[in-house]
Formats: structure tokens, C-alpha cells, sequence
């Protein structure tokens, strides 16, 4: 059975070990990245206010800190089952029942370029339990004294293979968050998201929108803005220490419910924008 294969990923709320750092900085900006941790950022700092939640502020568990990269699927696949090329697949359950995030934010990621103010990494996806159709993912991170520009990518390899993708930043908790979405996508009594979408309900969220535009959030006298290329956007804000606004390229259980597929060779990509304002300018 797929909840029997074990590895250090399925444990999503297991302590993770301390891991190399790497310092990138422009201006005001500063970013620390912790390729081993899953390719994430551990630290977002911008003229001295930390936004993330870092691998030291009480967050025990591989999921809930920093800033990574959800590759090749986001949010949860329901009990990890979805039907893929006339084949039933079951993926490891490691949440609740189901498998969550993909398989890259525990897999220690390799540095290909560093400098003072960028780096790119990459991660050969699995052809395993856990991961059956190969493929490579790539991340870019490069700093502005204002901005963060963060990039994702994933190619098929030598066969074809479904994919969503997203990033999943633990903003440390701000004084005021702006969005507006359109729609959202309601969760069943499992939690997970179906279709067809709904009109948004109050919060507080843990919920996959369909919005456009930006997204602000306000903390320590700045503004964050968030941009991506993407109408998909997941909202959890009902911890008190946390709120995560996560673009995706589709919903939680988008295997089953909004399908992507890469053919042997081809590309997926997702861009995201960190814009930061000072709250008087």
C-alpha cells in the first residue's frame, strides 16, 4: 500500500536538521536560501523586518516554514490516488491521508549558480514510489533592492506527466491583508477543493481563489505586494503566528480536477513577484 513506503518526505511534520545557508543580498533586500531544505528560502529580510518564518522560530515541522517551491504538484492530491494515461497511480500519503506539496520541498535541491544577488537550482525528479515519471525542476531566485523575482520551471523527461506547480512562502503573521478574488473553489468534508467554483465566504481561509491583480500585505510599516503569472492563489490564514498566500498554476487536486499535461521535452513554468513599499512612501 502506497501509506506503507517510507522515506525522510513522507514525514511532512517531521524536524527537519539544520542546513547550509547562503546569503543573497541587494539594497535592502536580503534573502537566505536553504537549497538542502527542500530548495527554499529560509529568510525574506527587507530593511531589517523578517517576513518568513524561520527554521527557528518553534516551526517543528518540514512544512511550515521558509519559503519553497511545491514541484511537481501543489496542495494535496486526494489519498494520493489520481488516474494519469488510463493507469490508476497511488502516491505516498504523507498528510492527513493524502500527499501533499510534491516531492521536492524535503529533497535537498543543488546550487548550478551563485552571486551576490541571484542563484539558480536545480532537482531531478524521482522515477519511484513516490514519483513515477521522472523529469527535471529548476528554480530561479534574483534580487532588486526592492524586489524579489522568483521562478519555477519543471520539464518532462522522456515521458509525459502531469504537473502543477506553485510556491508556498510562510509569511510571518502581517497587520492587514488585501485581496479580492472572484471565485473560490469549495472544500469537501475532507477538506480538499472541488468544483464548480463558488463565491467567496469570509475568512479565516485555507482555501484555493481565483484572483487577479495584486495581492498586498501589510506588516512593520511595509508593504508586500505579490504578483504571479497566474490566477490561481491558495490562502491559509487561520494560524495565529502565519498566513500563506501561495500562487499556483492550478488547484489543490489538480490532477483529478484541472489536469496539466507535459509531453516528453516540454516545459511548465510559473513566475513570482515580491514587491516591497515603505508604508509612508
Amino acid at each position: 500500500m502506497a501509506a506503507e513506503l517510507r522515506s525522510p518526505r513522507d514525514d511532512a511534520l517531521a524536524p527537519m536538521p539544520a542546513r547550509p545557508l547562503h546569503g543573497l543580498r541587494a539594497g535592502r533586500l536580503e534573502v537566505v536560501l536553504a537549497p538542502e531544505a527542500g530548495g527554499r528560502i529560509a529568510q525574506i529580510r527587507y530593511d531589517g523586518v523578517d517576513w518568513l518564518i524561520g527554521p527557528d522560530d518553534g516551526a517543528p515541522a518540514t512544512i511550515a516554514w521558509g519559503c519553497y517551491p511545491m514541484v511537481p504538484w501543489a496542495g494535496r492530491v486526494r489519498g494520493g490516488r489520481f488516474d494519469f494515461d488510463g493507469r490508476a497511480h497511488a502516491l505516498p500519503e504523507n498528510f492527513g491521508g493524502h500527499a501533499i506539496h510534491g516531492v521536492g520541498f524535503s529533497r535537498p535541491w543543488t546550487i548550478d549558480t551563485l552571486d551576490a544577488d541571484s542563484a539558480t537550482l536545480s532537482l531531478a525528479l524521482p522515477t519511484d514510489a513516490y514519483w513515477p515519471f521522472g523529469g527535471t525542476a529548476t528554480q530561479s531566485v534574483r534580487l532588486e533592492d526592492d524586489r524579489l523575482h522568483l521562478e519555477l520551471a519543471v520539464r518532462a523527461g522522456e515521458q509525459a506527466m502531469p504537473v502543477v506547480l506553485g510556491w508556498h512562502p510562510w509569511f510571518r503573521k502581517p497587520e492587514r491583508l488585501e485581496f479580492t478574488p472572484t471565485a473560490m473553489y469549495p472544500r469537501d468534508g475532507q477538506g480538499i477543493a472541488t468544483l464548480p467554483y463558488v463565491p467567496p465566504v469570509p475568512g479565516p481561509w485555507d482555501d484555493c481563489f481565483i484572483a487577479g491583480g495584486e495581492i498586498t500585505l501589510t506588516r512593520g510599516r511595509q508593504h508586500l505586494q505579490l504578483q504571479a503569472d497566474t490566477d490561481h492563489w491558495v490562502v491559509y490564514d487561520a494560524a495565529s503566528h502565519a498566513t500563506c498566500v501561495e500562487p499556483q498554476t492550478g488547484p489543490p487536486d489538480a490532477f483529478t480536477l484541472a489536469p496539466r499535461v507535459l509531453q516528453p521535452g516540454q516545459q511548465h513554468r510559473l513566475s513570482f513577484e515580491l514587491a516591497w513599499q515603505a508604508v509612508n512612501e
